[in-house]
């Protein structure tokens, strides 16, 4: 498979426009941001300036658009811009907004695209992740007949199916095969609404900032002039035109099937949010929001299984330990009951696999859940952090009179119990290589297949 780099826009860019369903105007910055950072917005209208990554578990319930939240703190409307930055490649970028609504502009991704073409794009050194799916994933809704499936394939593709029981719209279909063709193929296609639905949206509190501009309205029924005059005073507008059924205003189509090819706009737009490429043809039938956000956590959790799985070391109980218990006493100056790693199985520069076999005769286990013995997670992240201090000690080439200790403890996560019979097995790698006696680590307990529990952690290398 080739190997992509992650990139970002080379200098900062902004626009400026109304929210679809605020109404509110919001004038909106790209700047570029660091590897692996991701799609993040940044509200800059809220004193404490909260970042908000674009990630699909903090997608929260909404209508008519994709919602994310965080710290109290929402991002309404992302799904053309983030769909215009997957499609040109920007794996990286901070966008700072002055509201809670992305601009609407022509209800299209394409004045997002011109934005960030005019920003330009550029390589940056880290490899894009790409996750090959290997195996069919379905989704349906069965409240709205909704379908998508994932299967296997070389490339990410994507096909649409759409019918709204109209006349007027009828039954449209349109497949993406190269996302390289978004730009012309996909990005000018509108946001729609049919026009029966207007008053009832603004009654919902949303669109109160649509317009004959930024959005096509299909008249699929004639409406009498005195509805045509409520929606008129609705929105403030004395040139809406209802002369026969179609297009509100006479609006001239894109393409014959834009309705399609929104909905596949809205589509990368939500899966976008997984934060990681796929190789997978995605049919998705009558595609909406609520199940492209959904299914967009399912392929997020399949991949993040997979690298679990793929993070788990192989342990060989029959193999010779690198450093049996007594080497490791040479080495760390913790005893009874504090020296926590039984073993090591193999080390790099980088990476150390330490073993802990846990016993009902441990001392911890005497007075922590007596009748439910459950190993303290304090002492699971002592045990990474030792396997650590092995690790930095002789990367640094130097024991003895020197020290490991803790600076600091982030992202700890325990994922399930460890009870006596449990073989930990402990991987812990370096994040950066060591600098001024500083060890930066990720540590992960294996209990078999399964992560039991993960943190990153920061040390020092102290003399005696």
């Amino acid at each position: 498979m080739e190997n992509l780099l992650q990139k970002t826009i080379s200098k900062p860019g902004s626009l400026e426009g109304k929210g679809l369903h605020t109404g509110k105007l919001c004038h909106m910055t790209l700047l570029p941001a660091s590897e692996n950072t991701g799609i993040v917005f940044q509200r800059m209208d809220v004193e404490t300036q909260p970042l908000i990554k674009a990630d699909c578990t903090l997608v929260v319930p909404s209508q008519r658009s994709t919602t994310i939240e965080s710290q109290g703190f929402k991002v309404i409307t992302i799904e053309h811009l983030v769909s215009a930055l997957f499609a040109l490649g920007v794996d990286n970028c901070l966008v700072q907004i002055n509201s809670e609504e992305i601009p609407i502009l022509d209800g299209s991704a394409k004045p997002f695209v011109d934005l960030i073409k005019s920003c330009g794009i550029i390589n940056q050194t880290a490899s894009k992740e790409i996750f090959q799916i290997k195996n069919n994933v379905f989704l349906e809704d069965p409240e709205s007949k909704a379908q998508i499936i994932a299967m296997p394939s070389d490339h990410f593709k994507l096909t649409v199916m759409v019918d709204y029981n109209s006349q007027i719209v009828g039954p449209q279909h349109v497949t993406l095969d190269n996302i390289d063709d978004f730009v012309d193929e996909i990005a000018p296609c509108r946001t729609f609404v049919f026009f029966h639905e207007l008053e009832q949206l603004y009654n919902a509190n949303l669109i109160k900032g649509g317009d004959v501009n930024n959005a096509i309205v299909m008249v699929d029924k004639l409406p009498s002039q005195a509805e045509i005059d409520k929606l008129s005073a609705l929105f403030g507008r004395s040139d809406i035109q209802v002369h026969k059924e179609g297009y509100l205003n006479n609006v001239t189509l894109h393409f014959q099937n834009e309705a399609a090819r929104h909905k596949l706009l809205d589509l990368v737009g939500d899966l976008a949010l997984i934060g990681t490429n796929i190789n997978a043809h995605i049919i998705a039938t009558y595609p909406g929001h609520k199940i492209n956000t959904d299914f967009a956590k399912l392929l997020k959790k399949i991949i993040e299984e997979k690298k679990i799985s793929n993070d788990v070391p192989i342990y060989d109980p029959n193999a010779p330990a690198l450093y049996d218990v007594h080497k490791i006493k040479e080495i760390l100056p913790h005893r009874f009951p504090f020296l926590l790693v039984d073993k090591i199985i193999s080390m790099n520069e980088t990476t150390i696999i330490g073993i802990k076999n846990a016993t009902v005769n441990e001392s911890f286990f005497t007075g922590h859940f007596p009748d439910n013995h459950v190993m303290p997670g304090v002492l699971q992240i002592e045990a990474l952090a030792q396997c650590g201090g092995i690790l930095g000690l002789k990367n640094i080439n130097i024991e003895g009179d020197f020290d490991v200790y803790f600076v600091k403890i982030d992202k700890v996560k325990f994922k399930r119990k460890v009870i006596p019979g449990d073989t930990l097995v402990m991987k812990v790698t370096l994040l950066n290589p060591i600098r001024r006696g500083i060890v930066e680590m990720k540590g992960q307990v294996f209990i078999g297949q399964q992560l039991a529990t993960e943190a990153e952690m920061v040390a020092t290398v102290v003399k005696r």
